[in-house]
């Protein structure tokens, strides 16, 4: 009975996620110190990412030159940056990391990124009242 008890628990303890089984970690975030990812420290990396850098570049350009075209390539490519996200992974490695804790979901990110791409669109797409 004893040894089925001690099995039982090997098993339990084996399949939880620590920071000494973060192998999958080491490779997707080599200096992350094994505090758990929260949505707010995700976005905060997303959009200091070189390409999160870019499109917030980009997109503060055009809306500063209201180029209603420009704004809408940028917030396609912004699109399709989410999209990279969250695009099924055949390996699984990013729901593992999601699982030991040192990446988190990327939710809070898209919604800001939507509601920016949004604003944009619709304050160059509006027209001045003519006098």
């Amino acid at each position: 009975m004893s040894a089925r008890i001690l099995a039982c628990t090997t098993l339990a303890v084996a399949g939880l996620p620590t920071v000494l089984r973060a192998e999958v970690c080491d490779k997707e975030r080599p200096g992350w110190d094994g505090t758990p990812a929260t949505m707010l420290s995700e976005a905060i990396g997303l959009f200091s990412s070189p390409m999160g850098l870019f499109l917030s570049a980009a997109l503060v350009v055009a809306v500063l030159f209201r180029h209603a075209l420009g704004v809408t390539i940028v917030s396609v490519l912004w699109a399709f940056f989410v999209y990279a996200l969250i695009a099924p992974d055949p390996t699984g490695i990013q729901q593992q990391a999601i699982i030991e804790g040192c990446i988190a979901q990327p939710t809070l990110f898209i919604g800001l990124s939507t509601a920016i791409c949004a604003a944009a669109v619709y304050y160059t797409m509006r027209r001045e009242p003519r006098l």
